[in-house]
C-alpha cells in the first residue's frame, strides 16, 4: 500500500517542502517537536552521544539544522548535510505526517506539559528579532507579535487555551500540539523508527534518558559515557553554552535568555483556576487518556 502523501506545512518564516531537498539515510536522527518542548535539549544529547561529550564539531544549528526554517537556503543548508559522513541529527517542527518517513531513520518527537510549553512560548516572544527574521526569511514585512506589548501572562493564557484554529495551520496552538503528538503516539509500533521522549523525565532523570537513547540508537551507553553526556547536557550546562548550542541563525536577541528557566509546573502556577478549568477540558477533547495521563503527569 502507498504511503498516504505528506502534508505541507507553511509558515511565515518555515516550509516543510525544503525536506524535498534532503536526502534521509539509514541512522540519521530526527528530532520532531513543537516549539519549546525541549528539542534543543534533545538534539544536544543526541549530538553528544554521537560526538562525545566533549565540544561539538561545530554549533549545534550548524551540525543539526533545522530543515524548515527558511533563513538559510536549503541548497546550502542540503549540501552541508550530504558532505556529513557521520551519523546526523536533524531538526524540525514539522509533525511526522508532513516529514520524510524513511527506513532505518529513528524519529525522535519531544513532549512537555502543553501549558509549561505556552508558558516558555509566551517569553520567547520577547526575544526575537522579528526584522532580522522577516529579512533572513524573505518574507516582505516582519511578523506580527503573538501578544500585545505588555500583555499578562495569565491573559495571554487563556486566549491560547481558548483559541480553535484548524491544528495544521496553527501548530503552536494547543490544537496543533495535541495534533503533534497525537500523530506520534499513533505511528509507535509501526512501520518506522518512532521514540517519544518527555520533557518532565529530562529533568526528573537526565542519565536515565541519555542512556535510554543511546541505547535506542545502538550508541554507547556505559556508565562513564552517560555520566559524561549528562554533564555536558543538564540544562545549565546548556545555558553555560548558549553561544555554542542555542538554535540562533542570526534572530534571537539573547541566547543565553533561550534557556530562561527549564522547570516543570510554570504553567499551572501561572493560569487562574478558571484557565485551568477550561484546559482540563480542552485536553480531554484533545488528547485520548492514555496520552493525556502520560503527558500530564
Amino acid at each position: 500500500m502507498d504511503a498516504p502523501p505528506r502534508h505541507r506545512y507553511r509558515s511565515p518564516d518555515e516550509d516543510s517542502a525544503r525536506w524535498d531537498a534532503v536526502r534521509l539515510r539509514p541512522g540519521d536522527v530526527v528530532v520532531s517537536t513543537r516549539s519549546k518542548h525541549g528539542t534543543t535539549w534533545v538534539q544536544a544529547v543526541c549530538l553528544h552521544l554521537v560526538h562525545g561529550p566533549g565540544p561539538l564539531p561545530s554549533p549545534l544549528p550548524v551540525l543539526a539544522p533545522w530543515v524548515d526554517h527558511l533563513v538559510e537556503p536549503v541548497d546550502e543548508l542540503a549540501a552541508r548535510l550530504a558532505a556529513q559522513e557521520h551519523r546526523r541529527v536533524l531538526k524540525t517542527h514539522t509533525p511526522l505526517d508532513g516529514v520524510p518517513l524513511v527506513a532505518g531513520v529513528t524519529y525522535v518527537v519531544a513532549a512537555r506539559h502543553p501549558l509549561d510549553a505556552a508558558v516558555s512560548l509566551f517569553h520567547q516572544g520577547a526575544n526575537l528579532d522579528r526584522a532580522a527574521l522577516a529579512r533572513l526569511s524573505g518574507a516582505p514585512t516582519p511578523a506580527p507579535r503573538t501578544r500585545p506589548a505588555g500583555q499578562a501572562l495569565e491573559d495571554w493564557l487563556a486566549r491560547w487555551v481558548d483559541r480553535d484554529p484548524d491544528p495544521r495551520e496553527a501548530l503552536d496552538s494547543l490544537p496543533g500540539v495535541a495534533h503533534h503528538l497525537r500523530d506520534a503516539r499513533d505511528r509507535l509500533g509501526g512501520p518506522h523508527d518512532v521514540v517519544l521522549v518527555h520533557y518532565a523525565d529530562l529533568l526528573a532523570d537526565l542519565p536515565g534518558q541519555v542512556r535510554r537513547l543511546a541505547q535506542h540508537l545502538g550508541l554507547e551507553a556505559s556508565d562513564e559515557r552517560v555520566d559524561a553526556v549528562t554533564a555536558t547536557t543538564t540544562f545549565a550546562a546548556m545555558r553555560a553554552r548558549a553561544d555554542e548550542v542555542a538554535p540562533d541563525a542570526g534572530v534571537l536577541v539573547d541566547r543565553r535568555a533561550f534557556f530562561r528557566g527549564g522547570r516543570s509546573g510554570d504553567g499551572r502556577a501561572a493560569a487562574s483556576p478558571a484557565v485551568l478549568a477550561r484546559y482540563d477540558a480542552r485536553a480531554a477533547e484533545l488528547l485520548p487518556e492514555d496520552l493525556r495521563a502520560w503527558l500530564h503527569r
